[in-house]
């Protein structure tokens, strides 16, 4: 259960941005929340060609959700695969390269330094006593250099968040999505999740949960943890015998490739806050109506942010939330073609169990659209 205040903190830290490909804003708040705990990257030039969005929805804390705001973005630049063109290969080791980085005296320490006040006094103590002193001398920046100190055998955080992902290059999106925060596009103005909510009641998380020695009580993992899939929680990973990926709760992502076309209107990052409060459907056919009056696309996530909060404590609408909006411009790049693959979320289509619908008169998205430049 959450711990809530006597009244909603509604201020809202809001953003817009873009550049040749896309224009994006985003919004976030606190809500009825004691603590927020969600985080976000934004950056519109990851390099010449990419851009990339994130929101991080923490539980337990905010550290791991600003761990990952400010590494998994620099993480996926760095692996090999990036280089070679294979970005969803990058942003899955990406992810599992987040918990390695948590571990040790240096994860503590940079963990530290996220944190309250006197946690960042002491992780920049540690770090002016432990740290190395000019690395080996390489040049490489993503050593991250084995650290000796007082939290050496650190495990890593108890504290978790979820991650998901778009990246955009050129006609191309590819997602990546482990927990609850979901990726919608509207296409001719039609939802499309293009991430899968992983709760532990879905068949495929259960499989897995169990094999790795773990139980489900009251939809929680361990009777405690209401996801199935994140970074950091650490006291779920202790499995020596099996790989990160059959853990009993694993950072391992869906992967959706999408290639885009002049009917996507635009996309949607969110935690589940939002989720939590309107469909997929529901929130896109929101965002169109407010498009109407509203050009900055900050406003609209404002917009969204203050239906979806409740009146009073408890419930839904209590939840941090954020939002990313992105627009990619068009038209596309020359010889981009639209795509004739349906989208879909990744694996199996959402079950009815991971889909939130709070109204009996909710809309459940389509997965499986018409192709692009369709008529139907």
């Amino acid at each position: 259960m959450g711990i809530y205040l006597s009244s909603p903190k509604t201020e809202k830290f809001s953003e817009d941005g873009d550049n040749v490909r896309v224009r994006y804003g985003l919004s976030s708040m606190q809500g009825w929340r004691a603590a927020m705990e969600d985080a976000h990257a934004a950056i519109t030039d990851l390099d010449a060609s990419t851009s990339f969005f994130g929101v991080y929805d923490g539980h337990g804390g905010k550290v791991v959700a600003k761990f990952c705001a400010k590494y998994l973005h620099q993480q996926v630049l760095k692996h090999e695969a990036y280089l070679q063109g294979d970005i969803g290969t990058s942003v899955q080791k990406a992810f599992f390269r987040m918990d390695e980085m948590m571990r040790g005296q240096r994860g503590w320490r940079e963990l530290a330094a996220l944190g309250d006040r006197l946690n960042k006094f002491s992780g920049m103590i540690e770090g002016l006593i432990w740290s190395p002193r000019n690395g080996n001398g390489n040049g490489n920046t993503d050593d991250w250099a084995f650290e000796e100190g007082p939290h050496s055998d650190f495990p890593g955080p108890t504290s978790g968040c979820t991650s998901c992902v778009a990246i955009i290059r050129e006609n191309q999106l590819i997602v990546a999505n482990a927990g609850d925060s979901r990726c919608v596009i509207s296409r001719k103005g039609q939802a499309y999740n293009l991430s899968r909510d992983h709760k532990p009641d879905l068949e495929i998380e259960r499989e897995r949960i169990l094999k790795a020695g773990g139980f489900i009580h009251a939809g929680r993992v361990n009777g405690s943890l209401n996801l199935a899939r994140a970074i950091g929680d650490m006291e779920f990973k202790q499995n020596k015998f099996l790989p990160a990926e059959k853990q009993i709760v694993t950072a391992d992502p869906d992967i959706n490739i999408v290639d885009l076309c002049d009917d996507d209107d635009f996309i949607v990052l969110a935690c589940d806050g939002v989720w939590d409060c309107m469909s997929s459907q529901q929130l896109v056919d929101f965002i169109h109506e407010q498009l109407k009056s509203e050009s900055k696309l900050s406003a609209v996530c404002e917009r969204v942010l203050d239906r979806c909060l409740a009146p009073t404590a408890g419930g839904e609408g209590c939840d941090n939330m954020t939002m990313i909006l992105v627009q990619i411009k068009k038209p596309f790049p020359s010889g981009a073609s639209p795509s004739d693959k349906p989208l879909a979320s990744p694996g199996d289509e959402p079950s009815a169990s991971s889909e939130k619908l709070p109204a009996s008169d909710d809309v459940i998205a389509e997965t499986k659209p018409a192709e692009c430049g369709s008529s139907s």
